[in-house]
């Protein structure tokens, strides 16, 4: 009964007219629009549009391409298998351009038929705000550490432009400015972003805004990236096992790493249709492989699961996600 659900689909995609192929394109992205707002000369600013592979046969993309040079598009992952993930990336060349921009960007697909989809892209480039360096790099951070970082913030436009607040989303991140210089028709301010001890593994990917009492530029926000490392890490950090008849086996390999030599305690799924040979006990060292064996049941549909991985080090777990499709035979 699932693979009936599949084949007037994949049928469709073969002999579709090109409305129809652009929508079912269009149903594999989350959003197909997003306005940057305003963002200071010089700032990076980048924006995924996120797509999933919710069919059976592979996309492909085959190209990107966009109306304006203000914006710059790149493909995050040319080929997605069934429930891959991948992006279409929107950066701003916020050094080249100013003032109120739009753009579309046209992303072609040639497999498993052709289609297109356009994505739409606004943003206001502040002209006499400019952020330097473009992005608060936070680098690479110990779990538990904690990190600060600083960028230069200025305004060559008027005399009595000030911030006078920073906010962030991100309950982990916090902002600070101190006025270095206010002479002529420039003002000066270092900006201050602290990641806090208590910030989770992961990579940080996201923005502290500058409130100033310019109006029409009320809000500027400023990029923060980096990457909290924990103890012990696992590659891939999800894991798909294709598409599966009823009883067959597939296997696949985890890498798990640690900052040193470690031992691990045990790796379990909430399905007993997932197998692994885990190390030898009593053996500690910083690079495991662990493979994974998955056995599909008799029940067609979709396996989404979850694999936690327990260790010594620090106590550290790591958890993955891990999919399937099973089909009838």
């Amino acid at each position: 009964m699932f693979q009936r659900m599949f084949l007037p689909l994949s049928v469709m995609i073969l002999v579709a007219s090109p409305a129809s192929a652009q929508k079912w394109a269009e149903k594999m992205f989350e959003t197909k629009s997003h306005d940057f707002g305003t963002i200071a000369r010089g700032a990076k600013a980048e924006y995924e549009f996120v797509l999933k592979n919710i069919y059976v046969k592979d996309i492909h993309i085959a190209n990107v391409r966009v109306s304006c040079g203000c914006t710059t598009p790149s493909i995050k992952k040319p080929l997605l298998k069934t429930y891959e993930k991948g992006a279409i990336v929107a950066s701003i060349n916020s050094s080249n351009f100013t003032g109120r921009q739009s753009s579309t960007i046209t992303v072609t697909i040639d497999k498993p038929t052709y289609a297109r989809v356009q994505l739409h892209v606004k943003v206001y480039i502040q002209p006499d705000v400019v952020v330097d360096p473009p992005v608060v790099q936070l680098g690479e951070i110990d779990k538990g550490a904690g990190a600060e970082s600083k960028v230069n913030v200025a305004c060559t436009r008027r005399i009595d432009w000030k911030i006078v607040e920073v906010k962030s989303a991100n309950p982990h991140l916090s902002g600070e400015v101190v006025e270095t210089n206010r002479r002529s028709t420039r003002v000066s301010y270092e900006l201050r972003v602290r990641l806090d001890e208590d910030a989770p593994t992961g990579y940080i990917r996201d923005h502290v805004l500058l409130v100033t009492n310019d109006q029409p530029s009320k809000q500027i926000p400023v990029r923060v990236e980096g990457r909290v490392l924990s103890a012990v890490t696992v590659s891939p950090d999800s894991l798909f096992f294709g598409v599966a008849q009823p009883g067959q086996r597939v296997t696949k390999r985890l890498v798990i790493r640690g900052k040193k030599p470690f031992r691990i305690t045990s790796v379990t799924a909430d399905c007993g249709c997932f197998e692994f040979d885990t190390p030898a006990e009593g053996v500690a060292k910083p690079l495991h492989l662990v493979p994974v064996t998955f056995t599909a049941g008799e029940k067609p549909g979709k396996v989404a699961k979850t694999i936690r991985i327990t260790t010594d080090l620090d106590d550290a777990t790591v958890e993955l996600s891990v999919d399937a499709l099973v089909t009838q035979k």
